[in-house]
């Protein structure tokens, strides 16, 4: 008896096309989960650089320090616990995104979507160690060099690490540049549903979606100069990550005046994760 090779391909794909369907609500929930907790974690990064910009001491974080700081509030173990599974739903979307492609993505945005949901898987499975008490191990500390010093200095040590550096650094820069550019030309989520929104709110969202993904591209674009800098000298130190591009504004002229603008843009880029969260339209 002969079988046909495409009649088990077709049942196959079937059978994966029936699994994605009954998934779909699940997808959904998590990626609105991780929307709220990547708005959450960017809320408390802009909350603690303004509460440096106004002298409140302190020091400026990133997402690792934030979390950190609410370890010792009340309840910082369960606030901790519900970011961690946030930002495991956001993992699971970018999986999503990176392998499955379900609004369409292309190779570019396929791969972005891949190492983005690395590093926020990283950032939960560090929020999670600190929710069970764990410590979560080293973070960026407050000049935001451990980290980024760490991954770029492994990097580098890579056959050809200065240049695999430098590619990084590029596209940080890149993706900076091209967040300001959207923040310029109100080009925020083409799939947030702003048409159920009332006109206040609908106003009111475009603003927090133009502050915050500016500021962000600006933060982003520091990020990648100085990941540029270290390929170029060859020096893993010159790498920051987000709480050293803060600390760096801090330390200008007109320094509290800039940390504290670009932190009131991270905390609009925060809620405006929250309005994702809420209102994008997410078709997986």
């Amino acid at each position: 008896m002969q079988h046909d090779p495409r009649r088990h391909i077709d049942r196959a794909a079937g059978q994966a096309r029936q699994a994605a369907r009954e998934a779909a609500p699940w997808v959904e929930k998590a990626a609105r989960a991780g929307y709220a907790a990547k708005g959450v974690v960017y809320a408390l990064v802009g909350i603690l650089a303004v509460q440096v910009a106004l002298g409140d001491g302190g020091s400026t974080e990133g997402s690792r320090g934030a979390l950190r700081s609410l370890a010792d509030e009340p309840f910082g173990q369960v606030l901790l616990g519900l970011i961690a599974l946030g930002l495991f739903g956001y993992v699971v979307w970018r999986a999503v995104g990176a392998f499955m492609a379900p609004e369409g993505e292309g190779t570019g945005r396929r791969v972005f979507y891949a190492v983005s949901g690395a590093v926020y898987a990283g950032l939960a499975i560090w929020a999670a160690r600190l929710a069970l008490g764990g410590g979560g191990g080293g973070g960026e500390g407050s000049g935001g060099q451990g980290q980024s010093m760490g991954w770029t200095a492994d990097l580098m040590g890579a056959p050809g690490g200065r240049w695999l550096v430098g590619i990084a650094g590029l596209a940080l820069l890149g993706y900076g540049v091209q967040q300001l550019y959207h923040a310029y030309t109100t080009q925020i989520d083409e799939r947030l549903d702003l048409s159920s929104m009332s006109p206040t709110m609908r106003q009111w969202t475009i603003r927090f979606g133009r502050f915050g993904v500016g500021a962000r591209g600006v933060v982003l674009s520091m990020i990648g100069g100085f990941v540029l800098t270290a390929a170029w000298q060859a020096d893993p130190s010159e790498a920051r990550g987000l709480g050293g591009a803060l600390s760096t504004l801090r330390d200008q002229s007109y320094g509290p005046w800039l940390l504290g603008l670009v932190a009131l843009g991270l905390i609009a880029y925060g809620i405006y994760n929250l309005i994702r969260a809420r209102y994008r339209v997410i078709n997986p």
